[in-house]
C-alpha cells in the first residue's frame, strides 16, 4: 500500500504528462491519474499543479520527488542485484541511434548480440533527432560526435573519421587542391551543413563551401562523387568500400580533422542494468 503510486508519480514527475508516464508504465492514462490521485488523499498534500498544456511540480512535489526517486533507484538496484544472479540475463532492451550509422553499424552488432543471448528482446528507433531518453522512455541511445547534455552519463564507444575525397575521373579533369583555400574552385557535394570542419596549424577550422547539389543523404551524396560531381566531406562508414577499391581518393589528409566520438549515453539516475551493460560492452568490443 505504501508504494501504490509512487512510480507513476515519478514518471509524471520526469516527463511532465500522464499520458507519457502512461506509455512508459503501459497502463492506461486514467489509470495512472486515479494512482496520483490516491496517493496526493493519502498524503494530503498536491503534488502538481494541472492545466489543460501543463502538468508541473508544487514545491511539496518537488521534495518529494527528490527522496521519491532516490527509493525508486534503490529498489530498482535490488531488482538488478537479483538479475545479476540469474544465469542468462533477460528482458527487453529500447534504444535509439541514428539512421544511417544505426542500419550499416549498430544493428547488424544488436543482431549478432541476441544471437548470443536468446532471453533479450531489443527494440530500437532509429532517427536523427535527438531524443529525451527519460520522457521517451529509452533505456540507451547511440550519438555521433560531441555531446551537448550534461545530464546524461557516456560511454566511448569508438571513434569515425571524415575524409574528403573526390573520384580520380574528378581530379583529372580539375585537378586536386593543395589548399583549404583551393576550395572555392572546386564543385563541392553538400550536405545538411554550409561547411566542412578540419584542422589548420593545430587549431579547428570550418570552411565555408559551395556546390550545385545539396543532399541530406550520405549515400546520395557518395554516388555523386563516384560519378565524378564533385569533392565531398562524410564519415568514412560511408566510403570505406570506395576507398579501398580505389574509386575514392582522399584529399588534404594534413588537414583532416580530428576522429570525434561515437558514444553510448543513458540517464545518470538510472542504474545501468546487467543487459544493457552486456549491450554496451559488447558494443565497445566491436566499435573500437
Amino acid at each position: 500500500m505504501q508504494w501504490e503510486g509512487i512510480r507513476e508519480f515519478v514518471y509524471v514527475a520526469e516527463s511532465g504528462s500522464f499520458t507519457q508516464a502512461s506509455k512508459k508504465m503501459i497502463i492506461s492514462t486514467a489509470q495512472v491519474s486515479r494512482q496520483i490521485s490516491a496517493l496526493e488523499k493519502r498524503l494530503k498534500i498536491k503534488l502538481f499543479y494541472r492545466t489543460t498544456r501543463k502538468v508541473s511540480l508544487t514545491e511539496e512535489g518537488h521534495i518529494f520527488y527528490q527522496h521519491c526517486r532516490g527509493a525508486l533507484d534503490a529498489l530498482d538496484a535490488a531488482e538488478q542485484a537479483i538479475t545479476n544472479l540469474q544465469s542468462k540475463p533477460q528482458g527487453k532492451i529500447r534504444l535509439t541511434a541514428p539512421v544511417t550509422y544505426g542500419e550499416q553499424q549498430i544493428l547488424p552488432l544488436v543482431n549478432s548480440f541476441m544471437e548470443r543471448y536468446e532471453d533479450i528482446e531489443v527494440e530500437a528507433y532509429l532517427t536523427n533527432l535527438q531524443m529525451d531518453l527519460v520522457e521517451e522512455g529509452y533505456d540507451l541511445a547511440i550519438r555521433l560526435g560531441k555531446l551537448n547534455d550534461s545530464s546524461m552519463i557516456a560511454k566511448k564507444l569508438g571513434t569515425r573519421t571524415h575524409y574528403l575525397c573526390a573520384s580520380p575521373a574528378y581530379l583529372e579533369q580539375e585537378g586536386k587542391p593543395q589548399s583549404l583555400a583551393e576550395l572555392n574552385q572546386h564543385s563541392c557535394l553538400l550536405g545538411t551543413l554550409d561547411y566542412w570542419h578540419f584542422k589548420d596549424s593545430g587549431r579547428d577550422k570550418n570552411i565555408r563551401v559551395t556546390g550545385r547539389l545539396r543532399y541530406n543523404s550520405g549515400f546520395a551524396l557518395v554516388d555523386a562523387a563516384l560519378k565524378g560531381l564533385g569533392i565531398v566531406q562524410l564519415p568514412d562508414y560511408y566510403l570505406k568500400q570506395h576507398l579501398t577499391q580505389g574509386d575514392l581518393v582522399t584529399l588534404l589528409d594534413n588537414y583532416r580533422a580530428p576522429d570525434d566520438g561515437i558514444w553510448a549515453v543513458y540517464p545518470q539516475n538510472r542504474h545501468l542494468s546487467p543487459k544493457i551493460r552486456l549491450l554496451v560492452d559488447y558494443l565497445a568490443e566491436h566499435l573500437s
